[in-house]
């Protein structure tokens, strides 16, 4: 078993220009090292030629689509994605012996970090009400004492069942099955805070929440946007998607705050010319837009297009498709003709030459594809941002045909599965009508908790029990502190989990630690050993297998843990086969089959090579809108700013993070090594500001209610940022985001806008 270091990481920082390029052999070296740090050459071996294979390993981290079986490279993953994979399959273990050394108190203190490098968690854990200590309890006496808890409950609304896109189909089918049998829709989910807007945005103007696009389509497009995305960090795979697509002829208009190195240009280490050669480059156009500046960005290629079709009627927009397809176009073609150039220019800080390139670039382009991630939906004007995206595809007929439409890129495997299986708040009723025919219960119908107002309503005692499902829920809100206290109210909380994290240090007055099955390890049930499945950005749902020996004889799966948990509860509610459903995960699919739309013969199909593409309306003509069709938008917006002497913050990634968790200290990318409390400030800001490199400061967030969040100890790091913003890595800036800071419509908080002032340290 490979030890953990002894002491927690501390290196100086040092800083050095940012690439200009990603991937290459240094991303397959890195992959390497860090595998080989966490396990063995026979298990990294493994892991590694299964991954995303047919019948192997699905990625735990990425949701991009793989390619068509037949298609797919025999290493058919990215540098960050073989770290996840051997971050999970990992030979070090966390003991009951561990919990006797280290108390919740001093777990606490620790980084993320180093909490993540302890290994594989391998027994069931109690802290119980007035201990500072988790200790050993049987899995018997561990789900007894969750079901009891939830049982004492006077409402079954006092509960909160969270998940993140980490769990499969089957136990996310589980998790909102009991929860609502048990009465509650208090469902709240990872989505809730990366992309809400997303699916607001489309299923006001489209009828469904998902992007139209298929991994071919990217293939063939004309015209790419990657907007608020980094691909090169956090859906590396997507690169070779795009150059693909290069190499059929597309072109690549990548918007963002920061000259990412993977928007730049992109060195595929499977090929020679990435290898010894410059390999590709992905963005034809790159426009540093002012954080906040996308809504204003579309607005203005969208009044264009409609100065364009005024200039040469009947050339520019298609008329057959907004006649056919589309409704609301006039209104929203008056009201984009009064937003104001100067505004547009403003908010983006753009020249109007830049935005009439993009424009003439969108004339040539058939086919257009726009791709976003967490950089749109996190704004606060996360939502009508979106829904002018639609606005722009929709007056070219860029959506319902090959090779154009919607892409929002999720970040985490299985988050889109999650809500195809029921995990969401807010579930329309005609799948709550679908469950109540196949199980014979009445579901409840009021709407329920998402992850902002959970933290609310635990704070408040409304809610007194937390169950988490994978995640690390308290690194992920915002307002560490406050969310942390609400937790803290709770009397009682658990997560299913398979690696320590902060959320297991920051507990209810009772905590349960409920170690589980990863992904990668074999799951052997009554009936034999099980599959299970996940559902990538692009509607693809398909098969994952174990193939690791389990890193404790006392780990139980997702499915199994939900199911007794079930059983333990609910004292045969409604009748429900929890039991066959731990056994065989088979009969959880067959009863899948008769409650989501496309699943039909699940078992059947999903074991065909490349599993089953869900439909999507969208590509079939068919906008399930309250009026039948495709809506466009009228889009107000108030434009971000910060006061005299402050800058807009957005909250990011490194490179070698996953999620909440970093694996090192370092950001390859972007040239930083050795620690992740920097901030990153355009130049001209600093000597506006009078900061110098390196120099020591405090981030204060400023918000209405006058509340002083402080991220303490940060050094000042210049980087080509857009003016007036700055950005620096979550979850350690997660405490200056206000909880009420939240997209208008979705409640997504809004990591992507946060006004700051830096202090200088004395």
């Amino acid at each position: 078993m490979k030890k953990p270091p002894s002491h927690e990481p501390d290196e100086e920082l040092s800083v050095t220009p940012p690439k200009k390029w990603a991937a290459g052999v240094p991303a397959v070296t890195h992959a390497l090292e860090y595998s080989l740090e966490e396990t063995s050459v026979r298990r990294t071996g493994t892991t590694l030629l299964t991954m995303n294979q047919v019948g192997g390993i699905d990625c735990p981290g990425c949701a991009w689509a793989d390619p068509s079986p037949g298609h797919r490279h025999l290493n058919e993953y990215c540098e960050n994605g073989a770290k996840h994979i051997n971050d999970e399959a990992t030979t070090r273990r966390v003991t009951a012996d561990f919990f006797r050394r280290h108390s919740v108190s001093e777990l606490g203190q620790r980084s993320d970090l180093w909490l993540n490098q302890q290994g594989r968690l391998t027994e069931p854990m109690v802290k119980r009400d007035g201990s500072d200590h988790y200790e050993p309890i049987s899995w018997h006496d561990a789900l007894g004492l969750l079901a009891g808890e939830l049982k004492a409950l006077d409402s079954p609304d006092e509960a909160v069942f969270y998940t993140s896109g980490r769990v499969s189909n089957e136990a996310a089918f589980l998790l909102q099955l009991f929860a609502r049998v048990f009465g509650t829709n208090n469902l709240p989910d990872c989505s809730n805070m990366c992309h809400e807007s997303s699916g607001f945005a489309l299923h006001e103007t489209l009828g469904t929440g998902k992007g139209s696009v298929s991994l071919e389509d990217i293939h063939h497009a004309d015209l790419i946007f990657l907007v608020g995305q980094n691909p090169g960090t956090n859906h590396p795979r997507q690169l070779s998607a795009l150059e693909e697509a290069k190499g059929n002829g597309a072109r690549v208009i990548a918007v963002n705050t920061l000259p990412e190195a993977g928007l730049l240009r992109f060195k595929n280490p499977q090929k020679a010319r990435g290898v010894v050669g410059n390999g590709v480059q992905i963005a034809d156009r790159f426009l540093h837009i002012r954080s906040g500046g996308d809504l204003a960005l579309f607005q203005g290629l969208n009044r264009l297009l409609l100065e364009a079709e005024d200039a040469r009627p009947g050339t520019v927009l298609d008329h057959e498709f907004i006649m056919s397809n589309t409704s609301g176009f006039e209104e929203f073609a008056r009201h984009a003709r009064t937003v104001a150039w100067e505004d547009i220019l403003t908010a983006t800080d753009l020249t109007r030459e830049e935005i009439e390139a993009v424009r003439d670039e969108v004339l040539r382009s058939k086919r257009v594809i726009v791709c976003w991630a967490m950089g749109v939906t996190q704004q606060k004007h996360g939502v009508p941002t979106v829904r002018e995206i639609v606005n722009f595809l929709l007056l070219r007929g860029n959506l319902g045909k090959a090779g154009a439409g919607t892409c929002p890129v999720r970040g985490h495997s299985n988050v889109q599965g999650d809500r195809t299986m029921g995990i969401w708040e807010q579930m329309p009723d005609s799948f709550l009508d679908r469950l109540e025919r196949e199980f014979g219960f009445q579901p409840p119908r009021a709407h329920g908790l998402d992850s902002v107002n959970s933290i609310k309503a635990m704070h408040e005692g409304r809610v007194k029990v937390f169950l988490g499902v994978a995640g690390n829920f308290v690194r992920a809100a915002p307002d560490s502190a406050f969310t942390e206290d609400a937790m803290r109210r709770c009397g009682f909380t658990a997560h299913i989990s398979t690696k320590l994290n902060r959320s297991h240090t920051v507990c209810g007055r009772t905590a349960l630690i409920l170690p589980t099955l990863g992904r990668t390890e074999l799951d052997t049930q009554a009936t034999g050993e099980q599959f299970v499945t996940v559902e990538n950005s692009m509607s693809e749902v398909h098969t994952s297998y174990g193939r690791l020996k389990p890193a404790s004889k006392l780990l139980l799966s997702e499915v199994a843990i939900l199911a007794r948990l079930a059983v333990r509860t609910l004292d045969g509610r409604g009748g429900i086969p929890w039991e066959q459903f731990e056994a065989d995960y088979g009969a959880i699919r067959d009863r899948i089959s008769n409650v989501v739309p496309g699943l039909h013969q699940f078992n059947r199909r999903v074991v065909r090579p490349g599993g089953i593409r869900l439909p999507n309306p969208v590509n079939e003509g068919i906008y399930p809108t309250p009026v039948g069709k495709a809506l466009f938008s009228c889009n107000a917006w108030e434009m971000s700013s910060a006061p005299e002497g402050h800058l807009l913050l957005q909250t990011l990634r490194s490179h070698d993070q996953w999620n909440t968790i970093p694996y090192t200290e370092n950001d390859r990318y972007r040239g930083i090594h050795g620690s992740r409390r920097v901030v990153m400030v355009n130049p001209d800001d600093m000597d506006r500001l009078g900061l110098a490199e390196g120099q020591r400061v405090d981030l204060v967030s400023v918000w209405a209610d006058d509340v002083l969040r402080r991220a303490e100890d940060f050094k000042v790091v210049s980087y080509p940022t857009s003016a007036g913003c700055a950005a620096a890595y979550y979850p350690e800036t997660n405490v200056l985001l206000p909880l009420d800071s939240v997209a208008a419509t979705s409640n997504q908080p809004t990591a992507k806008g946060i006004v700051v002032r830096l202090e200088p340290t004395v």
